[in-house]
């Protein structure tokens, strides 16, 4: 992949694509192809067709999908299955019938079992049984892998799959019934400070274990990964360090300046008790995460604060 490529950006409107187009840019990549959702649905067959035998993209990085947090998974499980199959089964097949030299496919560290070894290696996958909540996600997550893998073995394609965690960061989903956490928790906290609430009450218990990752950081692996790895076998992307919620609370009340207190309605579900991977494969081959924590979540918070009129909400 060189400066004149023509890359293919799919999703490049949401939280991950467009920082892959930002990096990319930054790069000096210079025939960037994207498509807004008036544009191409990337559910409808024909029109994905069409897409790529007119525009005959090089590259590809797959980060378009129906994305959402516990409330939004249980809610929706019809929508989350069937849109990401459709999506994925379309660019992919696509991918392989007009020649695309090598597609990134991005899946989520959700596909791997609930109840997983931690750290999680990629060899954990289809080792048990999925977290309920999520599991329409990451079936159609799973299959997106499989699919990958089966080009690759059956036609010699050079389609790549990628696990990031936990993503946050500009462009994010900010609805507090869609959203992950992260950016839910932002919100929930900058709303709470404009009102002089003396609480903000939290589902759960906050004892859950999560890891974070800025979404640049994600879009500069995506770069790295797309010129340096060639193998079907999936990789994890991430920090290798996690908090707990209850950490992650307290962080982003304080960059926000929000003094009240934090209350936990322990009706609400968990979810999986802990997750986190193991990123020695990825680090292996000479790629770490550079944003810290602390850091990333003061940057979404101001990002967050200049753009609440215009975010995801």
């Amino acid at each position: 992949m060189n400066k004149c490529s023509k890359i293919y950006v799919a999703g490049h409107r949401g939280l991950v694509g467009s920082a892959i187009v930002r990096c990319l840019e930054a790069a000096g990549h210079k025939d960037i192809v994207v498509r807004s959702f008036s544009e191409l649905d990337l559910r409808n067959q024909v029109a994905v067709q069409e897409f790529f035998a007119e525009a005959c993209p090089e590259y590809v990085f797959l980060a378009a999908a129906k994305v959402g947090g516990i409330l939004a998974n249980s809610t929706y499980p019809a929508e989350f299955l069937y849109d990401n199959l459709a999506i994925q089964n379309n660019v992919i097949h696509n991918a392989y019938q007009y020649g695309v030299k090598k597609l990134l496919f991005l899946g989520s560290s959700c596909i791997y079992p609930k109840l997983a070894p931690q750290p999680m290696t990629e060899d954990c996958l289809l080792s048990g049984y999925l977290e309920p909540t999520n599991e329409p996600y990451a079936v159609a997550k799973i299959a997106g892998i499989k699919l990958c893998q089966a080009y690759n073995r059956q036609y010699g394609s050079n389609f790549i799959t990628a696990m990031p965690t936990n993503l946050y960061g500009p462009n994010d989903n900010f609805d507090l019934t869609n959203s992950h956490v992260l950016p839910a928790l932002i919100r929930k906290f900058f709303e709470a400070k404009q009102a002089a609430s003396p609480n903000v009450i939290l589902w759960g218990t906050g004892t859950p274990r999560r890891e974070f990752l800025h979404v640049d950081d994600l879009a500069s692996a995506c770069l790295f990964l797309m010129q340096h790895y060639t193998s079907s076998e999936i990789i994890n992307v991430g920090t290798g360090i996690d908090v707990t919620i209850a950490e992650l609370a307290g962080q982003i009340g304080k960059s926000v300046g929000y003094e009240g207190q934090i209350v936990w309605d322990t009706s609400k579900p968990d979810g999986t008790p802990r997750k986190l991977l193991n990123v020695d494969k990825l680090t292996s081959l000479g790629w770490k995460a550079n944003v810290a924590l602390a850091d990333g979540i003061t940057q979404t918070v101001e990002w967050y604060a200049k753009n609440s009129s215009k975010v995801r909400i």
